[in-house]
């Protein structure tokens, strides 16, 4: 593919993930689906109710993937020839973790409390005790690699990442009303039409820059760091690649016309159709180490996602707990998952839905690569340099 072509191919490759729900969807319903564009969600439709045989399904994928996550080298992933590496050297926390700790705990306060007098605070803790929590993760980086985050070394990347992720999750969002909205937001009324949007934008800021933090904390972890490095060797050619991106067109297709079947392909179209553009574009994808048998970065971002998707889950889960009624808070979001709706720890989101958190990281990575490579500007968010 010509070089001058290859943003064009990922730009329709992109715009096709917003046409083909569409497509699907207006197949289905003869028009719009129900809730269309009303913006937060609401939940307009009830979903099917619990299925034993999709649930067995999905814990047959979980187990498996648990099983690769905990016990790689039984999927013939191997441990790494021992050589000396140099340790980083000690760093104190920066200012700027300091700064944070009391804004985090206000904010928490102010989220999860009971008194009256606190309510009309509550609406705006969300955008505070995100961004307080993301510079803590960065002041630990730095604390861990003897002074390198990206505040310090590469703090327009941490404006970028912002940047993409408002755009990113704007994405998923529309994507939401094509599965009858997943998840919604209760409090739709907290603010004007305008200021729920200008909200939800800074809201969705913190996104990606969260992730990445915990992907960079984890690699501070030699353990972690070493675990997926040397596995299986996968190298994928030309003509499974284009197989790939036509199966992620029939999955987005799919997902609106197979709303309640096919809610999970929320996560997953974009993988198929964007990595499989990138590859065939002559990008680098989250895959192409892979090729090398290392699976660390892609597994580190899922596992990452995850431990964000905790707090995630957990800010959000006391922010209605430590309330008699319906918390105020207009970023408060309740999930409507068809047919595994089951085993609730201590959050709204069931069980299995923390192992979507493994596919959306790589969703939110894969988006991130995709500006790069259009709007040309430096993707390498790893610190030493080593992101090819």
């Amino acid at each position: 593919m010509k070089t001058g072509h290859k943003p064009a191919f990922l730009i329709v490759t992109f715009v096709l993930i917003f046409l083909l729900p569409l497509f699907g969807s207006l197949t289905k319903w003869g028009g719009l689906p129900p809730g269309y564009g009303v913006f937060p969600a609401q939940k307009v439709e009830a979903d099917p109710g619990f299925s034993l045989l999709y649930f067995s399904l999905a814990c047959i994928v979980a187990v498996f993937i648990t099983l690769v996550l905990v016990i790689p080298r039984i999927f013939g992933f191997r441990k790494l020839p021992q050589e000396p590496q140099p340790q980083p050297g000690t760093a104190a926390f920066p200012v700027w973790f300091w700064w944070s700790l009391p804004v985090l705990a206000v904010s928490w306060f102010l989220m999860w409390a009971r008194i009256r007098l606190f309510v009309p605070l509550e609406n705006y803790t969300f955008v505070p005790l995100w961004w307080s929590f993301i510079l803590i993760l960065d002041g630990l980086v730095y604390k861990r690699t003897g002074g390198d985050s990206i505040i310090s070394r590469k703090p327009h990347l941490m404006q970028l990442l912002a940047v993409v992720s408002c755009f990113s999750w704007f994405a998923f969002e529309y994507l939401n009303f094509f599965v009858m909205e997943n998840w919604y937001y209760p409090n739709e009324d907290v603010f004007s039409n305008f200021g729920n949007v200008f909200w939800f934008s800074l809201s969705y800021t913190t996104v990606l820059p969260a992730i990445v933090e915990w992907y960079l904390l984890l690699k501070t972890f030699k353990t972690l760091r070493e675990r997926y490095r040397n596995g299986p060797k996968i190298n994928v050619s030309r003509t499974l690649l284009i197989i790939y991106f036509i199966i992620g067109m029939f999955l987005a297709f799919g997902m609106g016309y197979y709303p309640y079947l096919l809610f999970w392909v929320l996560w997953v179209a974009l993988v198929p159709m964007l990595s499989a553009a990138m590859a065939l574009c002559g990008y680098w994808t989250p895959f192409t180490p892979i090729r090398n048998g290392d699976w660390s970065r892609i597994i580190l971002v899922a596992l990452a996602t995850l431990c964000n998707g905790f707090f995630w889950e957990f800010w959000n889960f006391g922010s209605e707990w430590f309330h008699d009624s319906l918390p105020t808070n207009p970023n408060y979001w309740k999930y409507s998952v068809p047919y595994l709706d089951k085993i609730h720890i201590f959050s709204e989101m069931p069980i299995l839905g923390y192992y979507g958190y493994l596919f959306f990281g790589v969703n939110c990575w894969i988006v991130w690569l995709i500006a790069a490579y259009v709007f040309k500007f430096d993707a390498d968010f790893e610190l030493t340099g080593d992101n090819r």
